[in-house]
């Protein structure tokens, strides 16, 4: 008698396994928990940005009753990107359930379906990190590729502009560290060119933050945050938030992602730090598109996309995932990169 497919019911279908896939607890990282990017479902596998540079000018004085100045709006210009194609493959071998089937029965269905899940958890976690890993390089103004090399995106280059870069002098103990902080802060507010913001926060590579935090000038104003935190942690609150210094949060992120070859590549370059502006409503996008199944075709994007189909000859299962992720910021001007000296 051959052996059934635990698979064939309307269970794994792709919409059952991409729900389920999707239901998984978040393991997006620390921009992913933040929310900062506002992330939403479209049926275009393209993205267009418009943006008019409005132009505000002083009005000049004119006799009474003359001709006024003329009006203008400012240049209206648009972008198009192409929504990154992000696939990943797994097999369940007929090898790896070998021995599995309940005695008396053709199928242990529970058992291989188990299998199925371990899988689809670990391939879930790839897609994550990946995009966390666009999130940071949207954040640092460049999307690369796995390979931390080949640009996906350049959003200073996409919009013709520089990217503004903001010096410490940390081995000067003598510093005034807080002036600096406020030329972040106002380079941001400046730039934000209509945009709204709540705060500002800069993730630090663990060698700026102990670099930043050991400074005479913010030793002090440290140990009282670290010690108010603990006092805050006794009391049930949650610190995780980062350590406030000159108008600004600044919080140390350590994360990093792996390539197949065991290559790493750190979020924050070290001994830097990126500032931005949290609480904005444009700034920071996250577009998902479909996937390029034959039921997806012209339906709002999902996260992430998951499908099975039986081998050839009866030899085992193809599992396929996908994402099909955009993370943009669209106004690059207000990451700032933080140096030190």
């Amino acid at each position: 008698m051959p052996m059934l497919n635990p698979f064939a019911g309307d269970g794994y279908s792709m919409a059952a396994l991409t729900l389920a896939i999707n239901k998984y607890p978040n393991m997006y990282g620390l921009l992913g928990d933040m929310g900062l990017f506002s992330e939403a479902g479209q049926t275009l596998r393209t993205v267009i940005i418009e943006q008019r540079n409005n132009v505000l000018n002083l009005l000049p004085t004119m006799p009474v009753g003359s001709k006024g100045s003329a009006g203008s709006i400012g240049k209206r210009e648009m972008r198009s990107f192409v929504i990154p194609h992000i696939p990943h493959d797994d097999v369940i071998l007929p090898t790896e359930v070998q021995g599995l089937r309940a005695f008396g029965s053709e199928t242990d269905t529970d058992t291989i379906a188990n299998l199925m899940d371990l899988k689809l958890q670990t391939m879930k976690k790839k897609h994550d990190i990946t995009k966390e890993w666009h999130r940071v390089g949207a954040l640092n103004g460049i999307v690369y590729d796995s390979d931390g090399s080949t640009v996906i995106y350049n959003y200073f280059d996409e919009f013709g502009i520089t990217q503004h870069s903001q010096d410490f002098q940390l081995t000067d103990e003598d510093l005034e560290v807080n002036p600096v902080c406020l030329a972040i802060k106002r380079w941001i507010e400046t730039h934000l060119y209509g945009e709204t913001m709540t705060s500002i926060m800069a993730l630090c590579s663990p060698e700026y933050f102990d670099e930043f935090t050991t400074h005479p000038n913010v030793k002090e104003a440290y140990k009282f945050y670290e010690n108010a935190a603990n006092n805050r942690q006794n009391l049930g609150a949650d610190y995780r938030e980062g350590f406030k210094y000159g108008g600004i949060v600044w919080k140390e992120y350590i994360g990093q992602a792996s390539e197949v070859d065991g290559t790493v590549h750190k979020f924050i370059t070290a001994n830097e730090a990126v500032a931005f502006p949290l609480g904005t409503s444009q700034t920071f996008r996250g577009v998902f598109a479909p996937a390029d199944f034959n039921e997806t075709v012209n339906t709002v994007g999902l996260p992430l996309y998951a499908k099975q189909e039986e081998r050839d000859m009866q030899r085992g299962w193809d599992i396929h995932t996908q994402s099909n992720p955009l993370y943009i910021c669209t106004r690059p001007e207000v990451l700032v990169k933080v140096t030190m000296s």
